[in-house]
């Protein structure tokens, strides 16, 4: 090897090593590797504790000792029975003797087959009960189907010792209520006569009904009645769970139009409900599940009532259920359809549901349906939107002369002496300022009353009107492949309409309050209008039968608004408020008016005192 060659070597050995030490990760990043190895390790660690405990727990389920009275109920085939009537189907499954699937008649899934509420491994019930020398846990047991016929079966659980015991359902005709008891026959030498209660072991993965996951999980949640209290829930927004020191009535499985509901006819206690987010694209909304007790008579001598609610969220449906419910208790079942705050819910009851089912009745499309009663509505509020146009017109009237008095008092420290010789003027002229307000104000829980209905109204779901093929979910006519945030992958058109007639509207407001050149008024205006930017982002994911009311609410505002402005006459207003003037009641302030005097004095009457404290304080 001759020199020249040797060298070259060294110079490629050296670079190496130099490109090696150079490259050499930190201190730091050899740490956050090495965490990284580490969690992947546990991770997998974690992953294989799982499968062995899954493993040791299904050894645990198909192993039974041979002197058990329940060894022959742990080993069976699967078998299902099936009750139905005009509006329910429900598979029984002889594996725990539970309801192992539930359909709905009148309703179909996104794919127009009949509507599955759950099936399979979705769903799992199982009752626990505490004996002398072993426990049943009957999820790992399989019952005897007997007494069967169309709507009635009792699953039996044989014990060796001849005793057994029975769950009995009966599905109540024309009905998505199912009546369940629990009774044990000779079964006594079994339990301990302490025993007392059963544990109730209620677990389901809630499907994804509707198209629209996020608008569909904001009504998704686990909600839960207590004895002799409202109803409550868990987050529909985030994973939650609780233990609930009050006895429920019931604890509801509950999706935005459908509900599985369990209800104790000696209530539920010792609680805990938990709800946990599933990943949008898995098909399912909520993994639910309610651990609790119950009632049970070891003796036999008094069956465990229950009853379930497999059906839609249909208001009136659920009121009528309420009836056919345990005699002594007022489920308020109803409430799973909710209806917004108290004054507005009562708005919603009474007038709004009994509105739309009259006009549903007429055989006419859900678009005409919420067209007539934004038309209605809009009637109604008429005389309180005359009042408060009347009252815009009389400020604008009055304005030259509220002009002069702000350039009368150009500067900061004269605002009260201004605002003082104002509300002078506006009494002067029998006006008052918040005329125009209080109307409005009046108004606002008719227009929320349809903001919380519509959403919940599951006669909306699956009924098309114009571009939009389900107004109980977003319009996508427009659409495309990637996601854009705030916005999503879609472009709901209702919405967008609705968007524009709210810019028109603030437009038309801001021109009839005529705010001039105060920056105050001139900021408030650029928020008027950044709000229905705002709304179309909101809204973009909302029911397209919402946008559609607000859009048809807003074309019919600005209508009414153009044909008011053409029937009034602000010179002859003007005219009317100058006799006004020289009416004696003109100068006396009544109502709003005096109130808003009496405070114009006591501001008045404080800030002498300031000024009179801070001459004091200056002489001393």
């Amino acid at each position: 090897m001759d020199k020249n060659t040797l060298v070259g070597f060294v110079l490629i050995g050296a670079v190496i090593v130099g490109f090696g030490i150079y490259n050499r990760p930190s201190q730091e990043e050899r740490e956050r590797a090495q965490h990284y190895q580490d969690s992947i390790q546990q991770v997998l660690q974690e992953q294989e504790q799982t499968k062995m405990m899954q493993e040791v727990a299904a050894q645990q389920t198909i192993e039974y000792d041979s002197a058990s009275l329940f060894y022959t109920a742990s080993k069976g085939k699967e078998v299902f029975t099936t009750l139905e009537n005009d509006v329910v189907q429900l598979v029984l499954t002889n594996k725990g003797g539970r309801v192992y699937k539930a359909t709905l008649k009148d309703y179909n899934d996104q794919q127009h087959q009949p509507l599955v509420l759950f099936d399979g491994t979705d769903a799992s019930l199982s009752f626990g009960f505490e004996g002398k020398n072993e426990n049943i846990r009957t999820e790992q047991l399989f019952f005897e189907p007997v007494n069967v016929t169309d709507s009635t079966v009792t699953m039996r659980l044989n014990a060796q010792n001849g005793g057994h015991l029975d769950f009995n359902y009966r599905l109540i005709p024309n009905s998505y209520i199912v009546d369940m008891s629990v009774q044990a026959v000779g079964m006594e030498n079994f339990f301990s006569p302490s025993v007392k209660n059963m544990s109730i072991d209620w677990k389901q993965r809630a499907r994804q009904m509707e198209k629209g996951y996020t608008f569909e999980q904001r009504y998704t949640s686990l909600t839960y009645k207590p004895v002799n209290d409202s109803f409550d829930y868990l987050s529909e927004t985030k994973d939650e769970k609780e233990t609930i020191p009050a006895t429920l009535d019931w604890v509801a499985f509950k999706n935005q139009y459908f509900s599985c509901v369990f209800m104790a006819e000696k209530s539920f206690e010792n609680a805990t409900l938990e709800s946990k987010m599933e990943q949008q694209g898995s098909g399912y909304m909520k993994n639910y599940a309610a651990d609790m007790q119950s009632f049970f008579d070891p003796t036999g001598g008094q069956p465990s009532h229950f009853q379930f609610y497999f059906g839609p969220n249909h208001f009136k449906t659920l009121l009528a259920s309420n009836d056919l419910s345990f005699k002594d208790k007022d489920q308020e079942l109803e409430d799973l359809v909710y209806l917004g705050w108290p004054i507005i819910r009562l708005i919603n009851r009474w007038f709004t549901i009994n509105l739309f089912d009259w006009l549903s009745s007429m055989g006419l499309s859900m678009g005409l349906v919420i067209l007539l009663m934004t038309i209605i509505v809009k009637v109604l509020v008429l005389p309180t939107t005359w009042k408060s146009f009347i009252s815009s017109a009389k400020m604008r009237a009055l304005k030259p002369y509220v002009d002069k008095i702000n350039a009368k008092y150009p500067k900061q420290e004269d605002a009260l002496k201004k605002q003082q010789e104002t509300m002078a003027l506006y009494r002067e002229y029998n006006v008052s300022p918040m005329g125009g307000c209080l109307p409005m104000l009046i108004q606002t829980p008719v227009f929320m009353a349809l903001f919380f209905f519509v959403p919940n109204a599951i006669e909306l779901r699956q009924q098309s009107f114009l571009w939009a093929d389900d107004l109980s979910s977003y319009d996508d006519l427009i659409s495309w492949s990637t996601h854009i945030p705030l916005l999503g992958n879609h472009l709901s058109l209702f919405c967008l309409l609705f968007s524009v007639t709210t810019v028109v509207n603030q437009i038309i407001m801001m021109k009839q309050q005529d705010t001039g050149s105060n920056p105050q008024m001139a900021a408030m205006k650029w928020m008027m209008y950044i709000m229905p930017v705002m709304f179309f982002f909101i809204f973009n994911e909302y029911a397209s039968g919402l946008s559609y009311y607000y859009f048809i609410s807003g074309l019919i505002g600005i209508l009414t608004m153009w044909v008011m402005r053409k029937m009034t006459d602000e010179q002859k207003l003007l005219a009317q408020l100058e006799a006004n003037k020289k009416a004696p009641s003109a100068r006396k302030p009544t109502g709003l008016m005096a109130k808003l005097e009496a405070l114009q004095k006591e501001q008045e009457r404080l800030q002498k005192e300031r000024e009179e404290r801070l001459k004091k304080y200056r002489k001393e």
